[in-house]
């Protein structure tokens, strides 16, 4: 935590009165859209990096992304002084291209998805040593993603939930460890869309499920499989997994942008979302949502419009 604190932004934590009364609750916004490149995924980027020896990130780092862990491991490679490379499927919006170049990472584009892509990274890696850094089923970078945690119950040490958004399971299973460490009261919810739900099947069965497809405007969280590493880890310690639709998410980032001006991607809009959709299972007084990401193709903003449209949502309705 301490080695991160220089590096790494202490995004706020925000309130809204308006969330508040329609809940019931205390809600605690943890504003990870405003951390450097715009997303959480800086924190656990950084913090691999800062475990790699001189020999190693002499080597380099490389990795595969669709995006946000594209522009973290970039920029955390930037600041540590190491080159990275990052393969990334040929119909990866453009904005997120140019971003990661920006930050100084070498882009190889390939691949129609995002699938090819990561199996091309994986080749790479093997011809040239370099240190593969994975989005979400390592230690080192989910032990970055749960400073967040510690972070949060700095700011407030009241809280007795915390809502997290879930993909591969990285951002979760870090949150969920150092969370129980400083409370182990403290109840961890996990997220996902219906339309990416491997993990929430995983969790209430007794299998791993595997999906052949995935379909959200979540793009952040539409992982097919969960972590090998990750699972066991949420198993053992997140208390429950809830879904969410495509038109509940796509509410959530309306609602946010009506009442907070506040810009969150569908994989941020998650854990809101989980909130209204899911409130009266959810007892708690202090309630803390990680809102994990901003970066939103603006293009998309009609068809979010439309998608939340469709929803009769109260809080929407009397905006």
């Amino acid at each position: 935590m301490q080695r991160l604190t220089p590096i790494v932004h202490r995004t706020p934590l925000l309130t809204s009165q308006t969330t508040n009364n329609f809940v019931g609750k205390h809600v605690y916004f943890k504003m990870e859209n405003q951390q450097k490149t715009g997303a959480f995924k800086f924190r656990g980027a950084t913090f691999k990096l800062m475990q790699l020896t001189k020999e190693q990130l002499k080597r380099g780092v490389i990795t595969a992304s669709a995006g946000n862990h594209a522009q973290g491991v970039a920029y955390a490679a930037a600041k540590l002084g190491t080159k990275a490379t990052i393969y990334m499927a040929e119909k990866t919006p453009l904005a997120k291209v140019n971003a990661t170049r920006n930050y100084g990472a070498q882009v190889v584009l390939t691949g129609e998805t995002f699938q090819e892509a990561y199996e091309a990274s994986l080749k790479k890696q093997m011809q040239t040593g370099s240190v593969y850094i994975h989005p979400f089923d390592d230690y080192d970078v989910m032990a970055g993603q749960g400073t967040i945690a510690m972070e949060m119950l700095r700011q407030e040490d009241r809280m007795d939930t915390i809502l997290v958004p879930v993909g591969g399971g990285g951002l979760i299973s870090g949150i969920a460890i150092a969370a129980k460490y400083v409370n182990r009261n403290i109840k961890i919810i996990g997220v996902q869309a219906s339309g990416a739900a491997a993990i929430y099947d995983s969790f209430h069965s007794d299998r791993i499920q595997n999906l052949k497809s995935v379909d959200t405007i979540a793009e952040g969280i539409a992982v097919k499989k969960p972590g090998k590493r990750t699972l066991p880890l949420i198993k053992k310690y997140v208390d429950d997994l809830v879904t969410v639709s495509d038109e509940e998410i796509a509410a959530a980032i309306v609602y946010m942008l009506e009442r907070n001006k506040t810009l969150m991607e569908g994989a941020g809009a998650a854990t809101l979302a989980a909130l209204f959709a899911h409130n009266n299972q959810i007892k708690s007084r202090h309630c803390g949502l990680i809102v994990s990401g901003g970066n939103m193709d603006i293009g998309a903003m009609a068809n979010i419009q439309q998608l939340a449209n469709r929803l009769h949502h109260p809080v929407l309705v009397n905006s």
